[in-house]
């Protein structure tokens, strides 16, 4: 049994290797998913050419690139799932299938002409603020780099969490991670286990259950789940989206503010969402008949709490006479089977890990070192902070895509890509026209603001609602979502503010702290 996992990184003295002179750049970007190529797109908008996108693997799409899972697809519609400058008019359904989105994602890099700027199988191994001279150093499994501005594209969905299961190193069937799909296994015939039932899990459960002889799924924790309101989108529709591009403008709208209303049932009122439940209770009736198999399917938290999934095969699938729903939680994995704590033992062939990712603890924390040899993982050990989730105290000309609280329940992440690329943008433009060499924004400004987050998730559903999830730390806060509007962050972002920043620098504004 072999499985990814990421091993600690210890810091370097120097730069790395290579032979040469290290390359220096004024921005570098770390990935090349959305965040990623949504950042170098809107460098080059800015006219910044002086910039490279690191990227690990061979291809860019980051999530979209690494899941492959059969089913895989979006449960954002097509529409809000693309940047508001890159529309795509050739979404064949109202929920992009996972080729669709690398394939969009392969399309911006041609369209805006990235191919230059993209260096592959370079993952961080370490980034290293270097103080004196006022820059990042950069060491990668393909060289070192030297930049000026570092951007985090990195992603919280990029890591794959392994549960630690009693055994699990000594089982002799085939285990891999639904973000690490193994094509090569047949799973025809076979007896398979699938621990865990989140947005992955429902998405290939109903693939797996035609093929595998018994499907044995562990579930800890029942989610709430919503038919999937998808359809094909017609070749007349995609004609007038693309000779049209402003008829497709509005309907990105429409489908932008009827996601939007939502946000009130999920950050102010969640008592509104007992109407959403409704729905989902329905659905489970109409799916599931046997009553005692419902009642295990039914969740206790209020609808919202943890993610709402969409399905229209996931309860039918769990309802076949080849798949058995077990809720009694796994003692320990054997060689060739599973036991649970009421002491049965069923024998497998395969295990699939649909446990989800390192959103709170990625291994990229512990290789970003930012003033005085501090790590991202040391200064978050009591949870994760940023200003706008964007900033961190402690280093500078550090910029993070989608970081703390700025992931959604209600509407489309690349939405908030495009408010943080703005801020990020503004920032660049403010270091440039006053010569400053680094910004960092002040702690206590970036206290305040967490403050002001914190204050605000009691009233949201995520706290309120009566679920344990990965949207919460270890101390139970949710350092995970944005507890408001998209168009609210969208106003907190829109400019950099110099005054909430240390900023050093030969021209440094009135005002500022200049060294």
């Amino acid at each position: 049994m072999t499985l990814l996992q990421a091993d600690p990184v210890a810091p370097v003295p120097g730069h790395g290797e290579q032979d040469g002179p290290v390359p220096h750049v004024r921005v570098a970007v770390v990935g090349s998913g959305f965040s990623g190529l949504g950042a170098a797109i809107r460098l080059k908008r800015d006219g910044i050419e002086d910039f490279v996108v690191l990227e690990r693997a061979g291809d860019v799409g980051g999530t979209w690139r690494d899941n492959t899972y059969p089913g895989c697809a979006c449960d954002v519609p097509s529409q809000l799932y693309s940047f508001s400058f890159a529309l795509n008019p050739g979404w064949t359904r109202s929920f992009s299938p996972q080729p669709e989105i690398q394939e969009y994602l392969r399309r911006c890099v041609r369209e805006h002409g990235l191919g230059p700027y993209l260096r592959f199988d370079q993952e961080l191994l370490e980034a290293a603020w270097d103080g004196e001279r006022r820059h990042w150093r950069l060491r990668t499994s393909g060289g070192a780099w030297t930049a000026q501005v570092l951007i985090l594209g990195t992603g919280p969905l990029s890591e794959p969490s392994v549960p630690s299961i009693p055994g699990l190193e000594r089982f002799r069937g085939t285990v891999f991670h639904s973000a690490q799909w193994n094509h090569d296994h047949d799973l025809a015939g076979e007896r398979v286990a699938v621990v865990g039932t989140g947005a992955s899990a429902i998405q290939f459960v109903p693939h797996l259950q035609h093929a595998a002889a018994r499907l044995h799924l562990f579930q800890r924790t029942p989610p709430w789940i919503l038919p999937r309101v998808d359809r094909s989108i017609t070749g007349a529709e995609r004609w007038l989206f693309r000779h049209l591009p402003g008829a497709q403008r509005i309907a990105r709208l429409g489908v932008y503010w009827s996601r939007e209303s939502s946000v009130v049932g999920f950050t102010r009122e969640p008592r509104l969402m007992k109407l959403v439940e409704r729905l989902a209770r329905r659905h489970l009736r109409r799916q599931v008949p046997d009553p005692e198999l419902r009642r295990r399917l039914t969740p206790s938290y209020t609808i919202g709490c943890k993610r709402i999934l969409l399905s229209n095969d996931y309860y039918r699938a769990v309802s076949r006479p080849n798949v058995e729903l077990v809720t009694d939680g796994i003692a320990e994995v054997r060689e060739h089977s599973i036991v649970t704590r009421d002491g049965a033992e069923r024998e497998v062939d395969t295990i699939i890990l649909g446990t989800g990712f390192h959103v709170t603890d990625s291994p990229t924390m512990r290789r970003v070192r930012g003033r005085d040899g501090v790590s991202l993982a040391e200064s978050w050990r009591l949870g994760m902070s940023a200003y706008l989730g964007t900033s961190i105290a402690g280093f500078p000309n550090l910029f993070m895509l989608v970081g703390p609280n700025t992931g959604l329940g209600h509407n489309s992440i690349v939405l908030m890509i495009e408010s943080q690329l703005a801020y990020i943008s503004d920032a660049l433009r403010h270091m440039a026209e006053s010569g400053a060499t680094s910004v960092e924004v002040r702690p206590e400004v970036q206290s305040a603001f967490e403050n002001e987050v914190q204050a605000r998730m009691p009233r949201t559903v995520w706290s309120s609602g009566g679920c344990a999830s990965w949207y919460l730390d270890a101390r139970g806060n949710n350092t995970t979502l944005w507890p408001g509007s998209t168009w609210g962050y969208r106003l907190r972002t829109r400019r950099f503010d110099p005054a909430c920043h240390v900023t050093q620098g030969v021209r440094a504004p009135a005002g500022a702290n200049a060294a």
